[in-house]
């Protein structure tokens, strides 16, 4: 149940970028044989947020489970597809729970952590990590504009942040989330021998507990 009955959270992936440094656009590289765009929006819905909205831009692409908006600027940087994302979001929309592509360790957790952060009263929360924020960022409907006129350049909500840090709440996500993110090859190559990805592929591979029968005594 969600905050005063209102809608779910929104998801927004930000997945506009050519990944110049990588040779090709990020969206489209496989993790595990799962593109990255794909793995994004399956850990904001798992997480809690409907719709998800993917900002594409430098790659032409189709995802299943979400919607594609496209982004004529985004060679502006991040900022354009903030903005882009923002005003793409449904009306009525209370939040939105704002992810990167290029981060394939944020997982379902953190976020539905931020989801709870959120329907406990957090106008702004965070995904911290040794106690620094990172991403995900959960933005309540009353900062949409403000954020969006902050977002300029290759920043996205980290100068709106910044100016208003009474609002911000830090959610502690260390132990089910990394914010490792993907510019290099070597960064993806260093990226799958980090023992968070192979938690992580222990968790997907592990089968899901059985339901026990309505009526079946604990024992």
């Amino acid at each position: 149940m969600t905050l005063h009955g209102e809608e779910s959270p929104a998801g927004l992936l930000l997945a506009a970028g050519e990944g110049s440094r990588l040779g090709r656009p990020k969206a489209t590289l496989e993790l595990d044989g799962e593109r990255l765009v794909d793995r994004g929006v399956r850990t904001l819905r798992d997480g809690g947020c409907s719709p998800v909205l993917v900002v594409a831009g430098a790659a032409q692409i189709e995802v299943i489970g979400a919607v594609v908006v496209p982004n004529p600027d985004w060679r502006d940087g991040m900022g354009s597809s903030l903005r882009t994302g923002l005003a793409a979001l449904p009306p009525r929309c209370p939040a939105v729970v704002v992810a990167l592509v290029d981060q394939p360790l944020v997982t379902p957790a953190a976020v539905a952590r931020l989801i709870a952060a959120y329907e406990e009263g957090a106008a702004i929360a965070v995904a911290a990590y040794g106690g620094a924020p990172r991403n995900p960022v959960l933005l309540t409907a009353a900062h949409f504009a403000g954020a969006a006129e902050a977002a300029v350049g290759d920043q996205g909500a980290r100068g709106y942040l910044r100016a208003h840090p009474e609002l911000v709440t830090q959610v502690p996500c260390d132990d089910v989330a990394a914010p490792d993110d993907i510019d290099t090859p070597d960064d993806l190559s260093a990226l799958k021998e980090t023992p968070e990805l192979n938690r992580l592929r222990a968790e997907r591979s592990r089968p899901a507990p059985r339901s026990r029968p309505h009526g079946a005594a604990g024992r």
